[in-house]
């Protein structure tokens, strides 16, 4: 089922387009109805009315992306290095996604001058550089900079306030610039790995910063997915707070990871490899 929804997600993409590019008024027609259909399924328009959607692009090995999510906003964004699901809600990502390759590690493109910008794509009221003033957060990358210096607009969009939470300084500076570090290890010791990542945000009432009332995460997960030789994934829980402890300290299944975010992750791998690497994690396996 699954597998099937994204497929039918695509083709209506690729409909979307090539009616697109006909004059004819019955075209829009068209298209305004394939638009439809994809919203309902979960996946919004963006502002001009448009599909922000391209799975084929934002994920072409079929892996990364997550499963359509239930009972909360998301409009699908595709970047050049990452995909990002956005919620108007909390003016926060509910996840941002990327394969992290070997070669994207190489690369000498530098962060940007001014640096932190709004992302248009969304409508407003949306998070702007200064919610985060005197806000006492750190302006924390999801997809980090530091994974996209192979290409200069991917270093760009990772500046977009749609892949920036407010995180604590010292875990933004510390433990979780550690585990985007163990990541690029992975990528380079493997060739590649499937990184997805986000703020986790409990019940009950959020504090917010900014005039557009930024939600403060309580926490934020990240999963790894490796399918070199025998697959495995691990999953790790980050509080949104000041501390300096072992990685294996934030180590969790992915099952868990997804019962705390109720984000299914991986849904297009096959059902058995799903379930047995998403059920344990060994720090072992991870050198952690």
């Amino acid at each position: 089922m699954r597998k099937l929804f994204r497929k039918q997600i695509l083709l209506l993409t690729v409909l979307a387009v090539f009616f697109g590019c006909t004059a004819n008024g019955g075209s829009k027609d068209i298209v305004k109805g394939l638009i439809d259909v994809a919203t309902k399924s979960g996946v919004a328009p963006d502002k001009a009315g448009a599909s922000t959607v391209d799975i084929a692009a934002a994920d072409p090995d079929g892996l990364e992306i997550p499963a359509p999510l239930k009972g909360v906003k998301e409009q699908i964004l595709t970047r050049r290095g990452y995909a990002v699901s956005y919620n108007a809600d909390t003016k926060l990502p509910n996840w941002v996604a990327w394969r992290l390759d070997a070669s994207r590690l190489e690369g000498g493109v530098k962060r940007p001058r001014k640096a932190f910008h709004e992302d248009e794509d969304v409508a407003e009221p949306r998070a702007t550089d200064w919610d985060y003033y005197s806000s006492g957060y750190d302006r924390g990358h999801m997809c980090p900079a530091g994974d996209n210096k192979w290409d200069k607009e991917a270093m760009w969009e990772s500046f977009l306030f749609t892949n920036i939470c407010p995180q604590s300084p010292s875990l933004n500076r510390g433990d979780w610039n550690e585990m985007e570090n163990a990541c690029r290890r992975w990528a380079q010791q493997y060739g590649k790995v499937y990184v997805v990542c986000g703020p986790v945000l409990y019940k009950g009432k959020h504090k917010t910063i900014g005039k557009n009332k930024v939600v403060v995460p309580e926490a934020f997960f990240k999963v790894v997915l490796c399918m070199e030789g025998t697959p495995k994934a691990i999953g790790f829980i980050y509080k949104n707070e000041d501390g300096n402890r072992p990685k294996g300290d934030y180590v969790n299944s992915v099952d868990e990871v997804e019962r705390i975010t109720g984000i299914d992750f991986f849904p297009s791998l096959p059902d058995d490899v799903e379930k047995k690497v998403e059920k344990t994690a060994s720090p072992e396996d991870w050198g952690i």
